[in-house]
């Protein structure tokens, strides 16, 4: 894996593994949140914060809500592409729109991810680290942004 941080949308290059697959040969529906989990952990890291770090300091970041849709299947060898983008910045909560693709085709799979910010010892909401909560709102979509990618989606 390798991250390529060049502005919206984050995004991260995996490669697709026998191990990745089911029967059929194809990637196994829930190795696709294994992929997004990879790309936002590896969003933080770009913004400079290491998720083992953040925990000694008692904070932790736990999926709240998932939806996702799956267009198409990813197969062995494949090289896929997993964007980021911030949707929703608040307090204790963080709202992710993430899309996986195969390099060079279409979308395979698509999602929105809520992320509640977390207290490592108790796993009470706490809110998100100032320094982290500017980083992320600096990535957040704007809403003609999110418009225009409401359009794509439809079209």
């Amino acid at each position: 894996m390798r991250a390529d941080y060049s502005g919206l949308p984050f995004a991260l290059r995996v490669r697709v593994y026998f191990e990745d697959t089911d029967a059929g040969g194809i990637v196994y529906y829930v190795n696709y949140l294994k992929f997004m989990e990879r790309a936002r952990t590896e969003l933080v890291r770009s913004l400079g914060f290491d998720q083992s770090v953040l925990q000694v300091e008692n904070i932790i970041f736990v999926v709240h809500s998932v939806t996702a849709r799956y267009h198409a299947p990813a197969r062995l060898d494949d090289e896929l592409e997993v964007n980021v983008e911030v949707l929703e910045l608040k307090r204790a909560s963080i709202r992710f729109r993430q899309q996986v693709r195969r390099v060079g085709a279409g979308v395979l799979c698509e999602g929105e991810v809520l992320v509640a910010c977390v207290s490592a010892d108790r796993y009470k909401p706490r809110g998100i680290p100032p320094a982290l909560a500017t980083a992320f709102k600096a990535l957040q979509v704007t809403d003609s942004r999110t418009k225009q990618g409401e359009v794509e989606r439809a079209s």
